[in-house]
């Protein structure tokens, strides 16, 4: 194991549980990225490889990564100073709108999961444009 497999491991590690997925094994880990990413799936075998700092998913899988666990990209693959501290708050998981949600995304196929997933990106940014202008505005 590379001290940069390490320190990847560590990052995610810690981002899962300050999410509320502490408890996700390999098989947890690969089933809810399968789920979200629009990519060929990854195996359990390479879930456990980055839980256990054997590897480094590419970047397209932790940008992934990242929004699932509502962290920058940049901190998970390369850590730095800069935490995710002031990150927004991760979704409450014991919410049953979230769980309804979670479940009827499951059950589509997979071109169905990525319209969802370019959607709600689509609205991310549309949210994230307007939160700037508004704050350009008041300066």
């Amino acid at each position: 194991m590379s001290s940069e497999g390490k320190h990847f491991s560590d990052r995610l590690q810690k981002a899962l549980k300050d999410a509320g997925y502490s408890a996700y094994g390999p098989t947890e880990l690969a089933h809810q990225f399968n789920v979200r990413f629009a990519g060929h799936p990854v195996s359990v075998h390479a879930a456990r490889k980055w839980l256990m700092g054997e590897a480094i998913p590419t970047q397209d899988k932790i940008r992934v990564l990242a929004e699932w666990l509502v962290i920058p990209a940049e901190w998970l693959r390369f850590g730095g100073q800069d935490t995710h501290d002031g990150r927004p708050a991760a979704i409450d998981n014991t919410d049953p709108v979230y769980s309804r949600l979670i479940a009827d995304v499951q059950r589509m196929d997979a071109h169905d999961r990525k319209l969802v997933f370019e959607f709600v990106r689509l609205v991310i940014r549309l949210k994230d444009q307007a939160n700037s202008r508004s704050a350009a505005g008041g300066l």
